[in-house]
């Protein structure tokens, strides 16, 4: 099992900090919503659930006080030359600009591989200064993963990137979404969806659920975790396609040889409504739609994305960059806002 503190935990908590904890924030796509919702969340310095904690944004400045300056409100942050420098400082906002990002071409609400390489080399940094103990957990922010890619990372988005970067294989890791009502996890993450069949094992499948048991060990969460099929009416006993039998049923079967509370395959369209009746204490989705769509309907604003596994506590809003909204004061900072308090709270419980 993997060690507690990389582990999802239910929202609404209360948090008990300890001095000298060091939160990564990255701006993802300094043209998308992060830099908004950043500036709104510490519109007036360290919220009191992050009391205690040094929070190191890191991205381009200019990105920040463009919000910020439009807000009518001072700056926030306290820029920092080395981002190593950060111990000798009393825990509050800090901003690291990569050299690279200095003079970064800002336009707000387009996409742009400008755009998609600072959220790359923030990620990147953050990725250094988590190897180097300079910083213990990290929030992202949304990026671009099409714009990610012509900039010259070759991954399909966050989750992929940071495992790469910490020796893992994307299935050394799972995404993870919680929120109040309902917590699912997904087998795979972004490939289309003609590739989800073959991608579907065995040995994947348990992988993700040694992943999600454990978080929900970690919580002392009882309830079984279901696990999705694949085909509409989990294939109907093969007449609607023969995964659901072949490789979803025998890996089940195989969690319960191993002591796992676990059941399935259990139909989709079912499925995701139990789950928020409080019958599972997770679901494992095959695929990326199948598992959020039902969970952005409960938790749109309010859902925080965990990646298990990871050898350090990562988390994200759960929504994109939302480019059609920057600058409108319309998107919800809940999302960031809950993703930022349970990094702190993973890492320090």
């Amino acid at each position: 099992m993997p060690h507690p503190s990389v582990l999802g935990q239910p929202l609404g908590l209360t948090l008990d900090l300890t001095l000298g904890l060091t939160l990564g924030l990255t701006l993802g796509d300094p043209n998308g919503l992060g830099p908004e919702l950043v500036c709104r969340v510490f519109r007036h310095g360290l919220p009191k659930s992050l009391a205690g904690t040094s929070v190191l944004i890191i991205g381009p400045e200019q990105a920040l006080a463009h919000h910020q300056q439009a807000s009518g409100g001072p700056l926030f942050w306290h820029r920092l030359s080395d981002p190593e420098r950060l111990k000798d400082h009393p825990p509050s906002v800090h901003l690291y600009t990569p050299p690279e990002l200095e003079a970064f071409p800002m336009r707000p609400g387009t996409v742009t591989v400008e755009g998609g390489l600072a959220a790359g080399l923030a990620l990147e940094t953050a990725c250094s200064l988590l190897q180097s103990g300079h910083v213990q957990t990290v929030t992202t922010c949304p990026l671009n993963k099409a714009t990610l890619q012509r900039a010259g990372f070759d991954f399909a988005g966050h989750t992929e990137f940071l495992a790469a970067k910490a020796g893992l294989t994307p299935d050394d890791v799972c995404m993870h979404f919680a929120g109040p009502r309902m917590r699912v996890s997904l087998v795979t993450t972004h490939p289309p969806l003609r590739a989800v069949p073959d991608l579907i094992t065995v040995e994947r499948i348990l992988r993700k659920l040694e992943l999600t048991m454990a978080a929900m060990h970690a919580q002392s969460l009882c309830d079984p975790v279901a696990v999705c099929g694949l085909n509409p009416h989990a294939g109907e006993d093969g007449r609607i396609g023969d995964e659901d039998g072949r490789i979803i049923a025998p890996a089940v079967s195989q969690a319960r040889a191993r002591g796992w509370n676990v059941v399935g395959p259990l139909a989709a369209d079912t499925v995701f409504h139990r789950a928020a009746q409080g019958d599972f204490s997770a679901v494992l989705a095959m695929y990326h739609d199948q598992g959020l769509t039902a969970f952005k309907l409960l938790h749109f604003h309010d859902g925080v994305q965990v990646t298990l596994g990871l050898p350090y506590v990562r988390t994200s809003p759960d929504h994109g960059t939302g480019y059609d909204l920057v600058g409108q004061g319309k998107a919800s900072a809940q999302s960031l806002g809950n993703a930022l308090n349970m990094a702190v709270a993973l890492t320090v419980r």
